[in-house]
Order: C-alpha cells, then structure tokens, then sequence
C-alpha cells in the first residue's frame, strides 16, 4: 500500500534537504502538468523534472502528492447544450455572429493535449479532423467520410452534420450569415492559408472574418487543462544516426544559400528531429510541445517549458541551443523578421505567426519545412532500428494472434478485452514505450468505422462468423510501427471473402509497384483501388501516409492517396500500404503493412527505379481468402510474404506459438 500524503509543509521540509528550491506550491503546479500529459509507460519518470539522483523518502512523498491530486474529484461538467449557450454569449458579448473551433492547437498536430481538446470539449466529438462552426441559432460540425458515423454517435442533435470536403464550410457559413456578417476565429490555431482562402470566399458574400487575440472558447471553459509537462529526453545518436550539429549546420547552410536570415519551425516532430529530443507531451507521439527559430548561423532559439528539461538534456542540447520559455517566441519572432527574410512553411504554420512577423517588418519566405523531407528519408540507422523495432512488435502480434485465435471462437471476448491483451503481449517487449495510435478494435459493423475507437459504451462481443478488424502499432525507441489484420471469427461469407480478397490484391499491386524515381504516391494510388473499382467499389481514406522514426506515426509529405502531392517518393521513406473495404452495419476490412522505398534493379531498365520493401512481419489470415479470385503471381507474393515472417519470428517464439504460425504462414500454392 502506498504511503499517504503527509502535507505541505513535510514536503517542503523534504525539499529544503535535498537542496531543491521548488516549494510545495511549485510542486502542485508542475504535478497540474504532468497530470495534464499523457500516462507514461514509465510511471516514475515524471520524477526528472523535479531533480535527479532525488532521495527515497522525497519520492515517496512526491509520488503521494500525484495520486491525492490525481485521485481529487473533478468538478461536475457541463452538458453539452450549456457550453454551446455559453460560448454563444461570449460570442454576443464580443459583437461575433459566429465562431469557428478547428480540431488543431498551435502546432497543428494529430494529436493535441487535453488543454487544446476545444472541439471535443463543446462538441463531444474525438476524432481526429474535424472543425465546428457555433452560431447564434445554427451550428454544424465538418468532418470526412472516415468519421461521418462516429460523429452521428458522438455529437449531438444541436450541430447539423457536414461533409468537410462536400459540403465546404464557407458555403454553409454563407448561406447561415447576412452580409455584413462577422464570423471569429483564433489566429494561433488556423494556417495563414486556411485564413487567406477562408477570408477570400466570405468576403465575395460580404461576410468578415476576424482574428480574435484571446480564443472566446476558452474563456467559458471554466476547468481547461493546463498546459502538460513530461521530461525531454536525448534520441541516442545509436537510433538517430545523425548527430543534431551536424543537421543544424546543413540546414543552416540551406538558408545563408538562399539568403535568409531564419526559419520558423512550428511543427514539434520537426524540431525534435532536428535536435534529437524526444517527450511525450500529446498521446501516442513521442516529441515534446515546442516552436524553434533555426538561425543561419546555425543556433537555435528553443521555444518550450524549462521545467521539462533535465541538466542532461540541457547538455545535450548544447550552447548553440538557447532554452527560452514560450512567452518569449512573439518577442523572438519580432527580432529576428526585423528587415530581415524570414521562412515559414504555410501549410503547417499558424496564421498568428505570420501576422507577427509581418508587423515586425519581415520578408516571409513561404516554403516548405525544411525538416520534413530529410526527417522523412530515414537513414541506415533509422531503418536499422525500424526494422528491429518491427521484428519485436511481429513476434508481440504472433502471440497475441495465437491466442486470439484460441479465445475468438468461444463467442466470449469483447473489444476492450482485445484491445488490453494486445497492449500487454506489446508491453513486454524491450524499448517499448507506447502506443503509436489508439488501438482500432472494430467488432463486426463497429469494423465498418474507420477510426473507431472502442469505449465502455460501445464495447461490443466478438461474434462467431464475423470479420474483426485490428489496426494497432506502438512506439519504440528505435522505431515505430502501425499494422492492420482482419481476422475472420468461424466462417466468412462468400461476400467477405471476395471482398478481403480484392484489398489484398489492391495491397500486392501496391506492394510489388516498380515506378521510376520522381514517382509521387498520388500517382500509385489507384494500383490499390483498381480490383475494388472492377466491381463498382472503393474505399474513403488514403491509402497510404508516411511514418516517422520513433516520432509520429503519420508523417509528411509523402503519401499514398487520390488527393494529388507534388512529393516524390525517394530512398529511405517510409509510408503505409493499407486499402480497404467498408460495409456500413456489416464490417470493415483493412490489410496494412509499412513499406520503405528503396532502389530497385531492372535488367535493361532505362531509368533508375524503386520499389518497396515490406517492414511489417505479421500473418495475412488465409481464412478470408478467395485464392479463387488470385492470380498465380498473386499467391507467389503471398507465399513469399508467409515465409519472410515464418522466418524472422520463429527464432523469438515459443514452440507452440511458432507451430500456431507454421499453420497460418502455410503456403498458398499447396493449397490450390
């Protein structure tokens, strides 16, 4: 039993022994933040940010003063019809007709901390794109056709439900507001490009769109989370393969070339690439919360809470790395644009940014991140680790597929159950340090939701003669992975054997793709599609996005999809490969593996080409396919795959697991 909370004053008198100069209050107010992060893996890691090398008796009482302060009663929330009426009476208040809430913060991340949680906050809604617009007697909620029946079960009757990209909200803003209409926005969490376009098609209706310096949201959100704290830790140069001047004084040069003074770096995976840091501020998502200016000397101003680094972080970082808190970036901003060209990359780039740097006198130079294309090209000891990264995760996955093939049939499981039994196989793997996404555990039509995430609520029981989709991945500190099986509970139908079947033939063609080097992803996407589209099918999300090295599991700029990219694919980018097949009521299939990019020989080839290597190692179920519908090259792919993960694995399972995966990995071809 741990020991209880002793009181203020003994822990002051703890710290003043162990020559800390934190005081109780400042403990309180670090612990809001750590209890404003993500749960770690590591409980007891949190413990940095107060001191090292800490005595037994302070950490008793610290770890006591996080669970009182954990375990305290949250105050009763509001329904969601009074936060709606509240913000319309702020918005009143402030002469607005209308107030749009994104999905995104500052960062314009995926993944946001609950301090950035606006749009579930007042909608209820928790997907992962999404954007609502409140107004005095309308409000809507725009989201894409991977969420449209998530957000018929999440949000409530007050929003009319629209299609992000169908039904474009400048339109129905249009048609909700009267011309001279005033519609509220904050600048820190929309791009200058959303802001430019969005502004473009209002005023052609003689609405205005106004900046709004202090978000009119947070105003009525009586209990927002504070901003989270978790300690920034060294990428090991083993794992980074780069060192962090070395990437500095390249990119630095890249803008004294094309004469710049600065770049503005907002998107925190880029910056904790470039410096090789790493923390865990937003969930899944191994960076720390940050904004940086690479100067062209090569110094960087770091932009985050001092608090979250330990001193050997700060060593780490060096004296070309100036540590300054977040306060300070408008004032930085403002210094460096003085007279000066300044880049910031406009597709990621807050419009508040900017507009500062514009106030300030700046040239902006609008590119790219110049993080983003050497972070997404992995080198050799990148891949060396996503490739052992993979085979731990495969042999985690073996194990649990083992077992679910056990338990499944009795009709006893649910998805919650699954969803726990997967993460325990994966927590014992070494350098585990997470989940890379929140499990998608997709019970018969609850597979036919594309980012379904099971709750209490919705927990439903695996039922025989159904298809079970499975999408998980997990973070280590080596690499990241992200794999999806449909696994087949008793006997499928015809109809789901034909259908898994032609998303395996979308996944083969896409996985044996040769294509010459200058190739977008665009470009292969349709390979993926082309069996589905034969018979009139198709599905509603990319087929492919680019995945980090232990930092996001969706990464830019290169990805797989029919929305058009300009990105060529290039050696050492690592994307997924993951058509699919969605029956609303039914149940959903997904067949994922990650896949680097790598050169590939041609006799006689003309050009240089590339191709893709399969990272992820892990059983297609032969129960759902219809070998009937495959071609001979087809089940040769299938057959070689099976043997590639029949191999890697085998050597880490134990004797029943690996005689479990010599049946699942049979070939094909003896078979037929």
């Amino acid at each position: 039993m741990s020991s209880p909370y002793r009181g203020d004053d003994a822990l002051a008198s703890l710290l003043t022994a162990a020559n800390l100069s934190q005081t109780p209050a400042d403990i309180r107010a670090l612990l809001a933040g750590v209890l404003a992060a993500p749960a770690s893996h590591d409980p007891a890691d949190w413990l940095l940010l107060v001191g090292q090398g800490l005595p037994a008796d302070l950490i008793e009482q610290l770890q006591a003063l996080k669970a009182a302060l954990a375990a305290a009663p949250a105050s009763a929330p509001s329904d969601s019809a009074q936060r709606l009426a509240d913000l319309r009476a702020a918005l009143k208040r402030r002469e607005l007709d209308g107030f749009v809430v994104p999905r995104g913060d500052e960062h314009q991340g995926e993944y946001v901390p609950p301090r950035a949680q606006r749009l579930a906050w007042l909608t209820g809604f928790t997907g992962s794109a999404g954007v609502a617009v409140a107004m005095a007697e309308r409000a809507a909620i725009f989201v894409d056709g991977r969420y449209t029946l998530q957000a018929e079960v999440e949000v409530p009757a007050d929003y009319e439900r629209k299609h992000l990209v169908e039904d474009p909200l400048t339109d129905w803003v249009a048609g909700a507001l009267p011309m001279g209409g005033r519609l509220g926005y904050d600048p820190w969490l929309h791009t200058v490009g959303w802001v430019e376009k969005t502004r473009a098609a209002l005023e052609r209706d003689g609405i205005h769109l106004i900046a709004c310096e202090d978000n009119p949201l947070d105003q009525v959100w009586p209990d927002q989370p504070p901003a989270p704290l978790s300690p920034v830790t060294p990428q090991d140069i083993a794992f980074a393969g780069d060192g962090a001047a070395d990437k500095r004084a390249r990119l630095a040069k890249g803008l004294a070339d094309k004469g710049l003074a600065a770049v503005v770096l907002t998107q925190p995976d880029s910056v904790a690439w470039l410096l090789n840091i790493r923390g865990a501020d937003v969930p899944c998502t191994p960076f720390p919360l940050s904004f940086a200016i690479l100067n062209q000397d090569g110094a960087v101003d770091l932009f985050l809470d001092p608090r979250k680094l330990a001193p050997t972080t700060r060593a780490h970082l060096g004296d070309q790395v100036r540590v300054r808190p977040v306060a300070e970036f408008g004032p930085a901003l403002d210094a460096v644009g003085r007279g000066a060209r300044v880049q910031a990359d406009p597709s990621c780039t807050s419009a508040w940014v900017f507009d500062r740097l514009h106030l300030a006198g700046a040239t902006v130079e609008r590119d790219a991140d110049p993080c983003a294309l050497p972070k997404a090209c992995k080198n050799a000891a990148e891949l060396a680790g996503t490739r052992a990264a993979h085979t731990r995760d495969g042999a985690a996955l073996v194990r649990f597929l083992h077992w679910f093939a056990g338990a499944a049939p009795k009709g006893e499981l649910t998805e919650l159950a699954v969803v726990e039994r997967l993460l325990a196989f994966r927590q014992g793997n070494e350098r585990f340090c997470g989940l890379s996404f929140d499990t998608i555990a997709g019970a018969g039509p609850n597979g036919a939701i594309v980012h379904y995430r099971v709750t209490p609520d919705s927990d439903r029981r695996i039922e025989p003669n159904s298809l079970f989709l499975l999408d998980s991945g997990a973070q280590y500190r080596d690499g990241t992975t992200d794999v999806t099986r449909t696994l087949a509970v008793g006997t499928p139908s015809a109809e789901m054997k034909d259908r898994f079947t032609r998303v395996l033939k979308g996944h083969i063609a896409l996985s044996t793709a040769r294509f010459p080097r200058g190739t977008t992803g665009s470009q292969l996407d349709a390979l993926a599609r082309l069996p589905l589209w034969r018979v009139g099918l198709d599905y509603d999300h990319g087929t492919g996005h680019g995945v980090g090295s232990f930092l996001s599991v969706h990464e830019g700029p290169q990805r797989i999809s029919k929305v058009g990219n300009t990105v060529a694919l290039q050696p050492g980018m690592i994307l997924s490969n993951e058509p699919g097949y969605y029956k609303t009521g039914a149940y959903g299939i997904r067949i994922e593996n990650l896949v680097v990019v790598e050169p590939v020989e041609i006799e006689g080839a003309e050009r240089p080409m590339l191709g893709f290597e399969p990272l992820t190692l892990a059983p297609i179920d032969r129960a759902v396919i219809d070998a009937a519908l495959l071609d001979p090259q087809e089940i040769a792919w299938i057959d070689a795959y099976h043997a590639r993960v029949r191999e890697s694995l085998t050597p880490l399972l134990e004797a029943e697991v690996a005689a479990w995966l010599a049946t699942a990995t049979a070939p094909l071809s003896a078979a037929s």
